[in-house]
């Protein structure tokens, strides 16, 4: 499948260039963010195939973030990848709206097929948006 670009959030520096470098190393197009609020100014200007957010994080934690990027973008695709892993957290976020809820130490693996479904997922969900309002527009004009 075709290189994607992915949105790296987490408040662990060390944690984030690793994983950076790691999925660079197989060909992603990858961004990073220390904190929720910089990951929602990242997102509003570019288009990312999924989103891998820490679930706890100061200041606005990755729910919250979660809320507030997919309010602005419906069609965003948030795999949360945490160190503090629960059910109901887990229950939570993919009731938000996430892709998938992955523990760390993740295995690679993994993360990337989780990401691939991700951008699969991104792209269809686009194409129905898209042909939403083809149909809407032709409605609206009679056609």
């Amino acid at each position: 499948m075709a290189e994607a670009k992915v949105l790296l959030v987490d408040d662990e520096a060390e944690f984030l260039d690793g994983l950076s470098e790691r999925l660079t190393n197989r060909g992603y197009r990858v961004d990073t963010a220390l904190s929720g609020s910089e990951a929602l100014g990242k997102i509003g200007g570019h288009l990312y195939d999924a989103i891998v957010l820490d679930l706890m994080m100061p200041e606005m934690d990755g729910l919250q973030t979660l809320q507030k990027a997919t309010e602005e973008k419906p069609e965003l695709q948030v795999i949360f990848l945490t160190g503090h892993a629960s059910l109901d957290k887990g229950l939570e976020a993919m009731k938000g709206g996430a892709l998938d809820f992955l523990e760390k130490p993740v295995d690679l693996d993994l993360l990337v097929e989780k990401i691939q479904e991700g951008k699969s997922r991104r792209v269809r969900l686009e194409d129905q948006l898209k042909d939403a309002a083809v149909k809407e527009a032709l409605k609206k004009y009679g056609w």
